[in-house]
């Protein structure tokens, strides 16, 4: 669960059968999640471009990597206490780990607040989707998926291993929404998306 609350965005738009908040563009969409999340099907269906991508959280000016011009799904890179480098939720160096390590929120770089008309506002030129389905859903995805050997990334896998991927990009998702991204979650295609809601905005 998260530390925030979240609540059904109320204003939506339908894009090819699927809702999204009423005042995103397309074109600022960045699809998130874990493996087995729902990414490429979710891109597919939008008619967008659904090859991998990878985005280096803790690299510096990560904000203004070409590939963000063309908006694929991405395989998000974080920074993890004891490890050097960023990872995706993937690698061996992760989840090869005991314990499994956390986020070090402290290394993801922040790109800088806009102080003048002419300057890019990065906090409103990218919004993130969490495909976020349940760990359990994720892992019995994976493991049907494991039996035809077409994803690597299901190697190695376990209930625990899905777990620990939900809840590092939910853990993300809060974060970034703290530091003012706009952010919003959704378990399933079908379902609705959600926004947190800072406890200082609840009645």
């Amino acid at each position: 669960m998260p530390d925030l609350p979240t609540e059904p965005i109320a204003a939506l738009q339908n894009i090819k059968g699927i809702d999204f908040p009423s005042d995103v563009r397309y074109r600022q969409i960045l699809v998130t999640g874990p493996p087995g999340a729902g990414k490429s099907t979710l891109i597919t269906r939008l008619g967008g471009w659904s090859e991998e991508g990878y985005l280096d959280l803790a690299k510096k000016h990560w904000w203004r990597s070409e590939i963000l011009s063309v908006r694929p799904r991405r395989f998000t890179g974080m920074p993890f206490q004891g490890l050097g480098d960023a990872v995706t939720v993937f690698d061996a160096e992760f989840y090869d780990r005991d314990p499994i390590p956390a986020i070090d929120f402290d290394r993801i770089q922040l790109p800088p607040r806009k102080r003048f008309f002419f300057n890019v506002d990065w906090y409103r030129r990218y919004v993130f989707e969490f495909l976020l389905p349940p760990a359990e859903l994720v892992f019995q995805r994976r493991a049907e998926r494991a039996q035809h050997s077409t994803h690597l990334v299901d190697k190695q896998l376990s209930r625990e291993i899905c777990t620990v991927q939900h809840e590092a990009f939910l853990r993300l998702a809060e974060h970034l929404h703290r530091k003012g991204f706009r952010v919003y979650l959704r378990e399933m295609i079908e379902n609705p998306p959600r926004r947190f809601v800072d406890p200082q905005a609840l009645p």
